[in-house]
């Protein structure tokens, strides 16, 4: 079972070009989270390119059952702009990404097969032009217990250096971590078997 992804750099914004027949297509590529953020990003794409004729797009966001994903063409052809943006996505292996390409028309169509080949080229030109990072996806644990164990509860904290969400030590103590998927089983033992000492 893997426990990691990959993804954008949130503080990256990968930009690509293509033109064909004096179209334009400018592509962008943004690390979100949240379809939230994902309708701001549109929106101000279709003020700041409130002139162009396109503004189609495609994202993923999430792993595994948790994934959603979408692709919209924006009144081109049916599957000729949201779809080849999508597969970009898809053969680059990423989440947590939005890719909005948008079209200034040049006067001369480009037919299906001219409009798939500029909206996956641009997408693709935007996406190698991001900077991609490896991601874990975590699990929290919250783990209450008795004064007394603290030392033992923060030698196992220690040794398998989960992030500490929240701590709170009084007559009953409890703690909230976040540590990689894969290790998780494994801290939830340890800490579960101090209980029974």
């Amino acid at each position: 079972m893997t426990d990691s992804y990959q993804t954008i750099k949130e503080t990256s914004i990968g930009e690509g070009f293509y033109s064909n027949k004096r179209s334009k297509f400018l592509a962008f590529a943004h690390h979100v989270e949240t379809t939230d953020e994902i309708s701001v990003i549109l929106k101000n794409y279709k003020k700041r390119f409130y002139d162009a004729r396109h503004c189609c797009y495609a994202y993923r966001i999430g792993t595994g059952y948790d994934m959603q994903f979408r692709f919209n063409d924006d009144g081109e052809p049916s599957s000729t702009a949201g779809k080849p943006i999508y597969g970009q996505i898809q053969s680059s292996k990423l989440t947590d990404i939005l890719v909005c390409v948008v079209r200034y028309y040049g006067g001369i169509n480009l037919g299906t097969g001219g409009l798939i080949t500029a909206y996956k080229t641009a997408a693709s030109l935007a996406i190698a032009n991001s900077i991609i990072e490896e991601r874990f996806i975590e699990e929290r644990i919250i783990y209450t217990f008795a004064y007394p164990i603290l030392n033992d509860v923060m030698r196992i904290v220690k040794e398998m250096n989960p992030k500490i969400i929240n701590q709170q030590f009084d007559n009953t103590c409890e703690i909230t971590l976040s540590i990689r998927q894969t290790k998780a089983h494994e801290l939830r033992d340890r800490l579960n078997k101090l209980s029974f000492k």
